[in-house]
């Protein structure tokens, strides 16, 4: 290990790099770009996951939403265009026939009305639910609780409202909980308060009041207008899509191949795209930064056999002087990895500091596109270490061409 610290040894590294200012700052700057691109990409790849993250952070990810419109097929005696609607029946049977894939199933009930409280009014979404609703798209509760079971056992006329609506209905500073409110000319308790998601919502400014109270109020009976199903780890989400429709369709006479009875979002399937995405956009990440990578440090090997090609007279002047070939075969080598080093160093620094132009200017704010574009050190790391170790095994090729040169045949050299 001496070689490295010999002041003499860095002095012919500097001279060489000296003599070739701009054939070296051109194979510097091939490996800095690869690495480069390769600290970028994988930043805004990571930036990209972390926005679609938070676009579906309160939400079960694995799960697919199903209502009904009208047939387009004729089938046991009903004609086309006939309506129906789902009912708690469907809920019973869904449970029972899928209670290995089905890990949570909540039936709703929607509608619009005037809410009203002392002298301030508006119209918003009412929604009776089940507690479990508040498993599948988690609610940020800014006061008080979400519905319990207790709400729906005693038909409890209690309600949760955004923060949207108690702005608008409550005086400022006024503390909501247990103060009540009039829907459809009923009064209901206010028990929480919930902050709108700056991500994906099915429901916006609404007021989510029991299953079960809901039906009694708005005489639904057994009517269900849409149901919210969560599969467990594992399930494949569009198999089970496929068998709860068909499910359903048998429930309510519709002819099996009939596709407009019954509207579905599959967030899962939807979610995959998107992952699948992500994916390949980070695998070619890594085939674009080490491809360039690779051919960056062949440039550099390229430049060495050029210097030791130049260098032929001197390399034998200081063979026939007594140097060994391992000492000069250590300054080629020392030298690639040298100019690797630097070059992955100034990479890695330069893509840092585009990633945090990257995320001031479009990872800030409640709409930001990319968030905390980062790569994890652990794999900065890698990518460092992968280059010092093509920058050796190149510096071997032009090293061996160095030792094999005979010093009479060198100092022959014109």
């Amino acid at each position: 290990m001496k070689f490295l610290f010999d002041s003499d040894t860095w002095q012919e590294i500097y001279g060489s790099i000296r003599k070739n200012k701009v054939r070296t700052a051109i194979t510097i700057i091939g490996v800095l770009w690869g690495i480069f691109l390769l600290v970028v990409l994988l930043g805004a790849a990571r930036g990209m996951e972390n926005g679609f993250n938070k676009l579906f952070g309160n939400f079960a990810t694995n799960s697919v939403f199903v209502w009904t419109q009208s047939t387009d097929t004729p089938f046991k005696g009903f004609q086309e265009g006939r309506r129906f609607t789902l009912t708690m029946n469907d809920i019973d049977v869904l449970k029972s026939e899928y209670s290995d894939e089905i890990k949570l199933l909540a039936p709703r009930n929607q509608t619009n009305n005037l809410i009203i409280k002392d002298f301030k009014s508006g119209n918003f979404k009412v929604s009776g639910d089940y507690p479990i609703l508040d498993q599948i798209q988690k609610k940020q509760l800014l006061y008080g609780r979400f519905l319990n079971q207790n709400d729906i056992a005693s038909i409890a006329k209690v309600t949760v409202i955004s923060e949207d609506m108690y702005k608008q209905l409550f005086d400022k500073d006024e503390f909501p909980i247990g103060q009540y409110i009039k829907i459809n000319s009923i009064s209901y308790k206010v028990i929480g308060v919930y902050k709108p998601s700056n991500t994906i919502d099915f429901d916006g400014d609404c007021a989510y009041v029991p299953f079960s109270t809901f039906r009694k109020v708005y005489n639904t009976a057994n009517k269900v207008d849409w149901m919210m199903i969560t599969a467990h780890e594992g399930t494949d989400i569009e198999q089970m899509e496929s068998d709860v429709l068909l499910t359903l369709k048998g429930l309510h006479k519709v002819h099996p191949d009939d596709e407009r009875a019954f509207g579905s979002v599959n967030l899962g399937k939807e979610i995959g795209k998107i992952t699948g995405f992500i994916t390949g956009m980070q695998f070619l990440t890594w085939f674009v930064g080490i491809a360039t990578l690779i051919a960056g440090v062949f440039a550099i090997g390229n430049i060495l056999l050029i210097t030791v090609k130049e260098r032929t007279k001197e390399i034998g002047i200081r063979r026939a002087l007594g140097a060994t070939p391992k000492s000069i075969r250590q300054q080629i080598v020392l030298e690639s990895v040298f100019l690797t080093t630097v070059a992955g160093m100034l990479g890695i620094i330069f893509g840092s500091v585009v990633l945090f132009l990257i995320d001031m200017a479009f990872g800030q704010g409640e709409d930001a596109a990319l968030i905390n574009p980062t790569v994890n050190i652990p794999i900065i790391l890698i990518a460092f270490v992968t280059l010092i170790v093509l920058g050796t095994l190149i510096g071997l090729i032009p090293a061996h061409m160095a030792t094999v040169v005979k010093p009479i045949e060198a100092l022959r050299e014109e």
